[in-house]
């Protein structure tokens, strides 16, 4: 970690600390520091060959905290921690960090990582719930039942967590034997969910000109999912019941 004046010729670092957290650990960066996210920086991931040595960056610049994609092939889904806001912070992209706590998941290789960024002193607060506008219907509010079962599938590892930190994402294999149903039946739904975002704008889940889905497309639907607050904690029981009663059809049959 690198700490600089950021109080211009007067001195003092503006802007308040930003606390990060990352399963148990719990950092707190002082104001006019840079800390970096990496196989070989100060947050290391150094047992995943697939993460950058250096990947994101954050770094306060005239008192605003930036988080900075400073690698070559990974992406970043950043979001509020309501989920009504969020981007994707491609290579070489930089943002600002205007939340009170902000929401950063990424993908490498089987792994799924989240960590959680607050701000001392946050220069946008929402003071009450956001919600749809009246007649408005967002991506959820779309999803069918089946749908919602089957993106809580998909993210349960993330949401069994009770801090931010690392998960393994299911397989798809994993994912047809735990709902039952055959792979054939499991992509073409996880294909039919891509296809439905993607058409509300969501970047990372497009068919190339051959009709094929990235193969970060399973990772990237989680990844907003999750972030959005699309599913939550709360669906897992619901998942949970459905595989109940799916294997007892299956016992009775």
């Amino acid at each position: 970690m690198t700490v600089v004046d950021a109080g211009g010729s007067g001195g003092a670092a503006v802007g308040g600390a930003l606390v990060l957290q990352f399963g148990d650990r719990r950092e707190e960066i002082p104001a006019g520091s840079t800390f970096v996210l990496g196989r070989s920086a100060d947050l290391s991931f150094d047992e995943n060959q697939y993460v950058h040595r250096r990947f994101l960056e954050i770094e306060q610049r005239e008192g605003i905290w930036r988080l900075t994609n400073v690698g070559s092939g990974l992406t970043a889904s950043v979001a509020s921690a309501d989920g009504m806001a969020q981007s994707w912070l491609a290579p070489g992209a930089s943002m600002p960090l205007v939340f009170a706590t902000t929401v950063v998941m990424f993908t490498a290789g089987s792994t799924t990582y989240e960590f959680s960024l607050t701000a001392e002193s946050p220069f946008y607060e929402v003071s009450t719930l956001w919600s749809q506008p009246s007649g408005g219907a967002g991506v959820a509010d779309l999803l069918s039942p089946m749908q919602r079962i089957l993106l809580t599938a998909l993210a349960e590892p993330m949401l069994r967590l009770n801090v931010p930190g690392a998960a393994e994402l299911p397989d798809l294999d994993h994912a047809a034997h735990r709902l039952r149903w055959s792979f054939e039946k499991l992509e073409r739904r996880v294909g039919s969910l891509c296809d439905k975002f993607s058409r509300r704008g969501i970047r990372g889940l497009q068919r190339d000109a051959e009709g094929r889905l990235p193969d970060s497309a399973r990772s990237r639907l989680v990844e907003h999912a999750v972030g959005a607050r699309i599913v939550t904690a709360d669906d897992l029981e619901v998942l949970d019941a459905f595989i109940a009663q799916d294997a007892l059809v299956g016992v009775g049959s």
